[in-house]
């Protein structure tokens, strides 16, 4: 396997645990809404269920969108091979920018959500938000990071075969 198939079908492997977490979350925040019904545990369904949209949303785009660009980037190596110069690796460095927001957008969550569930008393609503908060944001932070991992992978290989 090649380092293209290999860079897009791990991305497609984790975009199917991107929609497994989605769909458990969702799952758990149901019950919780439908269920228990305590302020608390209604307080952690709503981030739940909020991310876990975005989460299935990226998950089945990533996971559809894998095989044509594994198609597409052999092909560029294959025929015109510049472009991987002057369309892949400027995909991809953007994709790597991306990253440090969504970096910096999930650690906030997560200190919030963190606030929330210290500084708030007793078993309210808001802490329950707070909670949710943090388990979402911890699974995208560690989502993210191996994606990420993978990225700077893949860039340095795009980047030594213009060498």
């Amino acid at each position: 396997m090649n380092q293209i198939e290999k860079y897009f079908n791990a991305e497609k492997y984790e975009s199917i645990l991107f929609v497994l977490v989605g769909i458990t979350a969702i799952s758990f925040a149901l019950h919780f809404l439908i269920k228990i019904k305590q302020p608390f545990f209604n307080g952690v369904s709503y981030p739940l269920i909020s991310v876990a949209l975005v989460q299935i949303i990226v998950g089945s785009s990533v996971y559809f969108r894998s095989p044509k660009d594994i198609t597409r980037v052999n092909q560029i190596i294959q025929i015109e091979k510049r472009k991987i110069a002057t369309d892949e690796i400027p995909r991809m460095e953007v994709v790597m920018k991306n990253f440090l927001i969504y970096r910096w957008v999930e650690i906030a969550l997560l200190l919030v959500g963190v606030c929330m569930y210290l500084f708030i008393d007793s078993s309210t609503f808001l802490k329950g938000v707070g909670l949710g908060l943090m388990i979402q944001a911890s699974f995208m932070l560690l989502l993210d990071y191996f994606a990420e991992s993978r990225g700077k992978i893949y860039l340095q290989f795009l980047k030594s075969i213009m060498l």
